[in-house]
């Protein structure tokens, strides 16, 4: 586009901000549906960059519904840039040739493997650099013109968007407008022309997809009676304005921070700069409550212990994380169930979500079964966070994390109002003590109901966490 002219996203969030300038704008994404459509229509509202930067990108219903929306607006003179972590593109390298072949796009892969032709070799070649291999990208943004951001805990993904047939995640963002989105794209930017990122070009040893052929299959999905429900969606919220208004009023701080790891920390390097030096202090500042979620949950002795003596100071600790039946790790499961006797010894309110959704079901083929995925906490009905970070030791010393700090009580507010929803009896297991012995409270069918081991969860399921739980690798999960 010419030169000094104005986006559609430029005229639409200049107008949301009036009044507001200089402050952060921020909208809690926690509906499925309008998560996909917030970017949907960002990338059809973009008229000049679009920056994506994603852990997992799926070569499924949801991901190539927004992959032909990135097409398109590269097909407008859109410049895209799309930084994927290698590890989950495992046999889609051709999809992804294909759009980078596309004059306005690159693609580009943070710590890759060089063998890609054979899945042996590649494996291979991740057990002999083990070390690094095992460093990930966790991190995910969409940027759109400068002007609009999407961070928090959404991969690009049927299970992430409500259209999964076996599980589908809860999981939340925020939709970001004002000077936190530059902080943003310059995030993106440092990965973006970091040291472990290679394009994805560079690695190729084969012939690239024809991106015509590409097109047409995509085009075809999009007019499939599969995809109704998310082209619908984006038909009724038409717009940026329209979305945020359908969605509530855009909460107004000047206290927001965008953080994140240095993509160095796949290198084990630049311990100083970490998330975890940056959310520590916040949590350890609680004075009367904090509500933590985080699907992946292993606070080790020392978490734990800080957990506890939070407890004894008068906070009320708060933590929701996936039941046994509801994880898609049942690894991570068996480390952190040597936490919850010690946790809820220490009076720590400790919940497990169920493997139900109680929400209705949005695609045709989409699942009624549920899994927790978000990442946030709340700390004294004022302060909060969003983003990919997991309390886990991968999150807090090998993957690389972003997320948003904020102060704004009335997102607290709603963010509360949720977890409470999450953490009721119809929706998640309260954990106690009888006798010494741990027991699961909770509502199943709309009665009362007690269990005495992980409810919902087959014994095939309980063995490999119990054996997951015994070996020396919890710093890996």
């Amino acid at each position: 586009m010419p030169a000094g002219d104005q986006t559609v996203l430029d005229q639409s969030v200049s107008r949301l901000m009036r009044g507001n300038e200089g402050r952060h704008g921020l909208q809690l994404l926690s509906d499925n549906l309008d998560a996909f459509a917030a970017r949907a229509l960002s990338a059809r509202n973009a008229g000049r960059s679009l920056d994506l930067m994603y852990y997992i990108w799926k070569n499924d219903l949801t991901g190539r519904l927004l992959a032909h929306e990135v097409i398109a607006a590269a097909d407008r003179g859109v410049r895209v840039r799309m930084l994927l972590d290698d590890l989950n593109i495992l046999g889609d390298d051709d999809t992804y040739l294909a759009i980078d072949s596309h004059h306005n796009i690159e693609v580009r892969l943070f710590n890759p493997a060089r063998a890609r032709e054979s899945a042996i070799r590649r494996t291979l070649e991740l057990i002999w650099r083990a070390f690094s291999a095992t460093r990930r990208m966790h991190n995910k943004a969409w940027i759109a013109d400068g002007r609009i951001a999407i961070v928090g805990g959404r991969n690009i993904g049927d299970e992430y968007f409500g259209a999964a047939r076996t599980s589908n995640f809860h999981d939340w963002d925020l939709l970001l407008v004002g000077p936190g989105v530059q902080s943003t794209e310059s995030i993106f930017d440092v990965f973006w022309n970091s040291e472990e990122v290679l394009p994805i070009r560079a690695l190729a040893k084969r012939p690239v997809t024809d991106l015509d052929d590409l097109k047409t299959r995509l085009t075809l999905l999009v007019e499939s009676e599969v995809a109704k429900p998310y082209i619908d969606r984006i038909r009724e919220r038409v717009s940026l304005a329209q979305l945020t208004g359908a969605l509530g009023q855009l909460h107004w701080t000047d206290v927001a921070k965008i953080i994140s790891d240095p993509p160095e920390k796949a290198l084990g390097k630049k311990r100083e700069n970490w998330m975890m030096g940056m959310l520590m202090p916040v949590l350890e500042g609680a004075r009367s409550s904090m509500q933590i979620i985080s699907p992946y949950f292993i606070p080790g002795d020392q978490g734990t212990s800080r957990l506890t003596e939070q407890v004894a100071k008068g906070v009320e600790v708060s933590v929701l994380t996936n039941s046994l039946a509801a994880t898609d790790v049942a690894a991570v499961h068996g480390a952190y169930a040597w936490y919850r006797k010690p946790l809820v010894k220490g009076d720590v309110r400790l919940f497990e979500l169920q493997p139900f959704d109680r929400r209705p079901v949005i695609s045709p083929f989409g699942s009624s079964g549920a899994s927790l995925h978000t990442k946030a906490f709340m700390v004294d009905g004022q302060a909060g966070f969003v983003g990919s970070f997991n309390f886990d030791p991968r999150s807090a010393a090998l993957n690389t994390e972003m997320g948003i700090l904020f102060k704004q009580s009335e997102l607290i507010s709603e963010m509360y109002d949720l977890f409470e929803e999450e953490t009721s009896p119809q929706s998640a297991y309260r954990l106690g003590l009888d006798r010494d012995r741990l027991v699961w409270g909770g509502e199943v069918d709309g009665q009362p109901r007690r269990f005495y081991r992980d409810p919902e969860a087959g014994i095939l399921r309980r063995l490999l966490a119990a054996v997951i739980g015994l070996l020396p690798i919890q710093s890996q999960l």
